[in-house]
Parts: structure tokens; C-alpha cells; sequence
């Protein structure tokens, strides 16, 4: 009988504890929910007020304009070449402008922009909105855990003179980082899912045996 007794002890105990752990796992996972939630949005515009983007990437410049046709392509390819524009890497980029949150701000001097890699930002985005209102979003180098990426915008600059550096996601590296092949469409699969025209075979014609 003691022994019973002695391994319900220990089965309430840890049923006790389990509650514990599930109660304080529950509320972290809550606050972290909730801290998501309050973060800042880097824009406020939507996809469908955008009417063109311009991705410099130092080497190459790309310029996005938003088709005025109902009809696919949905974006445009302005330059440096011109043709239909790759909906999948527009609109990558596209969720994380319109999406995309801030995760931390850092005020910095404007002679520190060197320490953010923001003096020779990796990628600069130009966003012209169909209101006639612009906005920029310049990325710089990883941070220290390489887990965010400093960035800056148009009204970054304080009164005081001081400069405000935002962390967001490195995914806009990988959204930028691209050649002028993947901005293109590819005409690999024809439109509407349609087979190319292609010339029928022959029906075979049978002579019957006198």
C-alpha cells in the first residue's frame, strides 16, 4: 500500500508539473504572438497602390511598372529591357514591402551609416504609388546574428539630427538579389495552360484484301 500511495504522489506531482510547463509555455507563446503583432508595419500602402518600382542593386537597376491592362501580365519589365515581369519575384517582394515589419529601431548618427552598411546599401527599392506619393527603402549589410538586415527610409532622419535604423527581414535579400532573367517572365509554360500548335499525324488508311 505504501508503494501505491508513494507512485500516486509522484504521478499528481508530475501531472502538477506538466500543468506548469503547458501554463508557461502557453503565456510565452502568447507574449511573443502579441509582440508580433504590435511590431510596425514599415509601410502602410497595399499592392494595388503601387505603381512602380525601382530595385537598385548597384550593378543593375530594374525598373517595375504595374499593368494598366486587366488582362496578364500583371506587372511590366521597363528597364533595363522591356517585357513581362516575373509575377512570382514581383510579388515576393511586393508581400514583404506591403507585409513586412519592423523588428527593432536603432538610432544611430549619420556617421555611422558605414557601421549598418547602409553608406553602400546592398540593395536601394524606390515605391511610387498610384496617389503620386514615394517612399524608399534602403538595405544594408546583416546584423550581428545574421538573423535581420538594417535598413533605412525616406523619413528616417530625425530632429535632432539623429538617424533611425530599422531591423527587418533578411528575406528582402533574398528577394532583391536576383538577375535580370528572374525578374523576367519565362515562356517556358505557353499561356492559359495551352499546348503550342503542333501538326496532327496522319490516320493511317487500311486497303482491304481483294
Amino acid at each position: 500500500m505504501k508503494l501505491q500511495r508513494t507512485t500516486l504522489i509522484l504521478l499528481l506531482m508530475a501531472l502538477g508539473l506538466g500543468s506548469v510547463v503547458y501554463f508557461l509555455e502557453s503565456q510565452g507563446l502568447t507574449q511573443r504572438q502579441e509582440s508580433q503583432e504590435n511590431k510596425q508595419q514599415i509601410f502602410t500602402f497595399t499592392a494595388d497602390d503601387v505603381r512602380s518600382l525601382n530595385i537598385n542593386q548597384g550593378n543593375l537597376n530594374i525598373t517595375i511598372e504595374h499593368s494598366t491592362s486587366p488582362n496578364p501580365p500583371k506587372w511590366l519589365l521597363k528597364s533595363p529591357v522591356s517585357s513581362p515581369a516575373n509575377n512570382a519575384s514581383v510579388s515576393y517582394l511586393m508581400d514583404l514591402l506591403v507585409q513586412g515589419k519592423i523588428e527593432r529601431v536603432i538610432d544611430a548618427s549619420s556617421n555611422q551609416l558605414n557601421e549598418f552598411g547602409l553608406d553602400q546599401p546592398m540593395a536601394t527599392i524606390e515605391i511610387k504609388l498610384k496617389n503620386q506619393k514615394n517612399y524608399q527603402l534602403i538595405l544594408g549589410k546583416p546584423d550581428f546574428n545574421d538573423r535581420f538586415l538594417y535598413a533605412q527610409t525616406k523619413n528616417s532622419n530625425q530632429a535632432d539630427g539623429k538617424i533611425n535604423v530599422l531591423l527587418v527581414s533578411k528575406d528582402f535579400s533574398n528577394a532583391v538579389n536576383r538577375e535580370l532573367s528572374e525578374w523576367q517572365q519565362t515562356n517556358n509554360t505557353p499561356p492559359n495552360n495551352q499546348m503550342p500548335n503542333s501538326t496532327p499525324l496522319p490516320v493511317p488508311t487500311f486497303t482491304p484484301s481483294p
